[in-house]
């Protein structure tokens, strides 16, 4: 095992649902003084800690100094029933850096990965994963000096729009109805096809992931089921945009969560519809800004279809991966 101890002047321990707001705030801290943004909020982070699998007293690491201020913190994701690429999402308060903190917290969180080694099947590859703000650079070099590998970047992308977006053109027999929750099902498993060939992409057994995809969006404090526009042609749902009235990273701006089209309707024109769509009911709205988040190296042609649109990249997040074992890659990795 590979274990760094605590540095003089500091202590740790797990977490409580109490912790919520101090650590949003760390976290805020740290992507406006490396990246300008504010990141997820307290009620975000609650949602988050409250998914199902999620435990905050095993899963989480806080860090304080002697006198308890908030300095560190690393949350461990190993919540899918085929964990073979866990999650950790860490930072360090600024005023920090350069203690040895952000190499305990990278530790702590790649030997709570490690240990889905013994519920994996033993053929599988075990790789963690992380991501850095591109503007992160201490991040970056942290984990490089730890054998990490950036892999992959995406974008958050951005529209200002001066005037209405077009109107836009729907293919014969697509039309938008209104979003219930009794077509939350029917939701899922045209996004879980939806998204069956784009990078990172397992599958898993359909009602575990119905089970989170309910949480993180129907139970999201933002969800306004006003602003998820399901296409359909006739009883089957073709595509999907789903969105929330504000970005993580500019509250003022409005944010398409999800855009997704199922093979048979790709390359009809339903993408830029949905998009424009959205586009239009933000702007009805008064909000002026839409921003989405993109996988920059997809070989769908999403980044095509947002550039086409008039949005541009905003900013970047960097993944790292580190294999703990190897073995049969089961993710996507070709897109």
């Amino acid at each position: 095992m590979n274990t760094f101890t605590l540095p003089e002047g500091f202590m740790s321990r797990s977490a409580t649902l109490d912790d919520v707001e101090i650590v949003a705030d760390l976290f805020k801290i740290n992507a406006l003084a490396t990246a300008g943004v504010e990141d997820i909020n307290a009620e975000q982070t609650l949602i988050f800690w409250q998914a199902p699998g999620f435990n905050p007293a095993t899963d989480i690491k806080l860090v304080f100094t002697n006198d308890r201020k908030l300095t560190a913190c690393v949350e461990a994701w190993i919540d899918d029933k085929l964990p073979v690429h866990p999650f950790i999402r860490a930072c360090v308060n600024p005023d920090f850096m350069g203690q040895g903190l952000g190499i305990y917290i990278t530790t702590w969180g790649e030997e709570r990965c490690r240990q889905v080694i013994d519920i994996l099947p033993a053929d599988l590859r075990l790789a963690v994963r992380a991501m850095s703000f591109s503007t992160d650079q201490p991040a970056h070099h942290l984990l490089q000096d730890r054998n990490w590998i950036h892999i992959r970047s995406f974008y958050t992308m951005r529209i200002e729009m001066v005037s209405a977006p077009p109107v836009p053109t729907w293919s014969e027999g697509i039309e938008l109805r209104p979003y219930t929750s009794e077509n939350l099902r029917a939701v899922y498993s045209a996004h879980r096809e939806a998204f069956r060939d784009h990078f990172g992409h397992v599958e898993e057994p359909f009602e575990s992931e119905l089970e989170h995809f309910k949480h993180n969006l129907e139970g999201h404090p933002q969800h306004d089921p006003s602003l998820w526009f399901i296409a359909w042609a006739g009883n089957e749902i073709a595509g999907y945009c789903l969105c929330r009235p504000s970005s993580p990273s500019d509250h003022e701006a409005g944010f398409i969560l999800i855009l997704g089209v199922r093979k048979t309707w790709r390359k009809h024109g339903l993408g830029m519809a949905l998009l424009q769509h959205a586009f239009g009911e933000f702007h009805r709205r008064g909000q002026m800004h839409v921003e989405l988040g993109v996988d920059a190296n997809s070989l769908t042609g999403a980044l095509r279809l947002y550039e086409k649109a008039g949005m541009h990249v905003h900013s970047q997040g960097d993944m790292f991966e580190k294999e703990l074992r190897p073995g049969r890659e089961i993710a996507v990795e070709s897109l």
